[in-house]
């Protein structure tokens, strides 16, 4: 019996190297903090560098240009295929700066110019924007034959591939948080306040449990490579990531300086983020949205320091109610039926379950391992 539990024991530790829990660095209110007593306000952004390549063109080399085929890489611009990037303004570079500019209703010239290098900096979620080649923003395709919607409306709300949700039989969903990110009642609060903003619109409803294990969405903070193949890159770079239904995975960067109550727009701090608006984007993904090439939707992928957007915007309700269904008690108002409405893609939306499966298989095999010596 001892050996059983021994063995055991070292399949659990061999599990737990597949993340590193962090106690979670929550302000509540950084708006009077002076900046030099703040972490993090004098650190330099993930992508601050992009600002080097300002002008360059096809056909040009500048130094540190691979780290952005890296970053497009990431987010699905370039095929995950390719590796061993150069600093050569190739014909891949300049395809996939136009997919972006595109994506992000910028000026579609395929060179780096002010407005793409400002967009290409700011802080955003880690889920992708194209999969498998195929771009889930800006599709802009027109509504289909049996839709109720004007002919010419067209929306740019997305959804994973596959279109995956929560069971009907399962609609009445519990989140979790790590236990070792030790947040307080307020930092918890911030997370009760996003999920209510999308049961507002849906037949979704969602209660807190202590059982993070069981939990049906479990929340997290974790810092750099935490196992689940999409690592942290620190300060305004990645903020955080959420895996496809039913996964409930949903991950969040320690190494930001997150506001979780005040105004975080007069925060003195220059890398200040504000947490519900990170929570709503990303339990959005949590139930099966993808990303929106519209800059007031929630699920639009990037969200500047110091600014706050938690309202769902009517292409997020939309597509949110396209899944589940309008809770009974909402109204929509009179903009969201307007022609100009966005038109559905129902291609692959940022599918983040391909982390999920090295994830899983990683803890699968230490766990098997165990299980096997026993």
């Amino acid at each position: 019996m001892k050996l059983r539990f021994y063995f055991l024991a070292i399949a659990l530790c061999l599990s737990s190297i597949w993340y590193t829990p962090i106690s979670a660095r929550i302000h509540p209110n950084i708006s009077p903090t002076p900046p030099w007593q703040v972490p993090n306000d004098t650190a330099k952004g993930a992508w601050d560098s992009f600002k080097n390549f300002t002008g360059c063109r096809p056909g040009q080399k500048s130094d540190g240009l691979s780290k952005l085929k890296d970053y497009f890489k990431n987010f699905g611009y370039i095929p995950d295929s390719q590796h061993n990037f150069t600093d050569d303004f190739d014909d891949e570079l300049e395809s996939a700066i136009k997919t972006y500019q595109k994506n992000f209703n910028l000026n579609v010239t395929g060179e780096l110019d002010d407005k793409t290098i400002e967009n290409l900096m700011k802080s955003r979620c880690g889920n992708a924007d194209i999969v498998n080649g195929t771009s889930t923003m800006n599709s802009g395709k027109p509504a289909s034959s049996n839709s109720s919607l004007n002919f010419h409306a067209v929306r740019h709300y997305s959804f994973f591939e596959g279109r995956p949700t929560w069971p009907e039989y399962h609609r009445d969903l519990t989140y979790a948080f790590l236990p070792d990110n030790e947040l307080s009642n307020t930092t918890k609060e911030v997370f009760t306040r996003a999920f209510e903003r999308w049961a507002a619109v849906t037949t979704l409803t969602f209660t807190e449990t202590d059982s993070y294990y069981e939990a049906d969405l479990k929340v997290a903070f974790y810092t750099g490579d935490h196992g689940d193949g999409e690592p942290f890159d620190g300060v305004l770079g990645t903020l955080a990531h959420a895996f496809s239904p039913t996964s409930g995975r949903f991950h969040l960067d320690g190494a930001e300086t997150w506001v979780a109550e005040g105004d975080v727009t007069k925060s003195s701090t220059s890398s200040a983020i504000d947490l519900e608006s990170v929570a709503v984007h990303e339990i959005g993904h949590l139930l099966g949205l993808g990303h929106s090439s519209v800059e007031e939707a929630i699920m639009y992928p990037t969200i500047s320091a110091k600014t706050r957007k938690v309202e769902l915007a009517s292409d997020d309700i939309q597509g949110i109610q396209e899944l589940y269904g309008a809770n009974s008690n909402y109204t929509t108002p009179p903009s969201s039926s307007s022609p100009n409405s966005h038109q559905e893609n129902t291609s692959n939306g940022g599918d983040h379950r391909r982390s999920s499966w090295r994830w899983d298989l990683g803890f699968l095999s230490s766990v098997g391992l165990g299980l096997l010596l026993l």
